[in-house]
């Protein structure tokens, strides 16, 4: 080995070194901020982690204040986000992957879908508040609906236009995460072995069983982990719950898919914009709350991957 070659190759090697060193450094600081934060929302908001935080209802009063009314929409808003987006995010990555046509149409479509999986939740909301809340304004305004049929306060209502309901919140943030189950899910399905479809269109299966018995349930570890996991941001975001008009105060849990809503990561935004330090305190106790939703979410989208993966 020539002595050009060897000082190449040292120089090489020590690039190397410096890169992983850059790497380990930036992750350690990057675990280092998350830390001191965790730390510090964990020591603001232990003094009013307790039970009455979760079963009370928002107040003018510090000390009587809870999450009740934001826990509970933010379940009807998730729950509404994931019956909608994940039928229709799988079905449309099945389709794409598996049937349609490799043209100039669907490449236009693969990048209008990596696109919208970037674009800033706040413009879905003014989408959400333009398409669901109002309706185009073909229905009436929300103060003097089109339709409305049956009691407010009761769990069979329905009125047009939807109006700053939880329902619109729910589409809304159905809206935000459709693309990114779109792309998790392809990429599932992608990476199922040709091999599999290939045998089982040899022993007479058709295409649409092949889909059905081999490539979904092969995908479904990829496809269930990035639909948690799409589904665990939807539940931190508010800007477009802020601009459909979702309240910043309720006393009370909602009724029906029309009823008026306020989410977790709305509490907590009014909380922390209080001048008083209580208010900040008990910002911080919700904040705990929506962590550890968050990590029940990640966990449980960690474990089926695992099972599925074992079986």
């Amino acid at each position: 080995m020539t002595p050009r070659v060897t000082k190449s190759h040292a120089k090489k090697q020590l690039l190397n070194k410096l890169f992983v060193a850059f790497c380990v450094l930036v992750t350690l600081l990057s675990v280092l901020a998350l830390v001191v934060l965790l730390v510090t929302i964990a020591k603001q908001g232990w003094v009013h982690l307790d039970w009455d935080l979760l079963t009370s209802y928002a107040s003018r009063h510090p000390e009587k204040a809870g999450v009740k009314a934001a826990l509970w929409g933010t379940v009807w808003l998730c729950s509404i986000c994931t019956i909608t987006a994940l039928p229709i995010g799988v079905a449309t990555a099945v389709y794409l992957e598996e049937f349609a046509s490799k043209n100039k149409m669907t490449r236009f479509l693969d990048l209008n879908i990596a696109n919208l999986a970037g674009v800033p939740s706040i413009v879905y909301g003014i989408i959400g508040l333009t398409v669901f809340a109002r309706m185009l304004g073909l229905f009436g305004t929300m103060n003097n609906p089109f339709i409305e049929v049956g009691d407010p306060v009761s769990f069979w209502y329905f009125r047009l236009p939807f109006g700053s309901s939880v329902l619109v919140g729910g589409l809304t943030l159905a809206l935000v995460v459709l693309p990114i189950v779109i792309v998790s899910s392809r990429e599932a399905v992608r990476g199922v072995p040709n091999s599999l479809r290939e045998a089982s269109l040899a022993m007479g299966a058709t295409k649409w069983e092949t889909v059905r018995k081999v490539v979904i349930p092969r995908s479904a570890p990829g496809i269930l982990t990035g639909s948690i996991l799409a589904t665990s941001r939807a539940i931190g975001e508010a800007a477009p719950i802020l601009v459909i008009g979702g309240f910043l105060f309720i006393r009370f849990v909602p009724a029906n898919v029309f009823d008026d809503f306020t989410a977790m990561p709305l509490q907590i935004y009014n909380w922390a914009g209080r001048p008083q330090e209580e208010f900040h305190a008990v910002a911080a106790s919700a904040i705990i709350v929506l962590l550890t939703i968050l990590l029940v979410f990640n966990g449980a989208a960690a474990f089926i991957r695992y099972r599925f993966q074992r079986n």
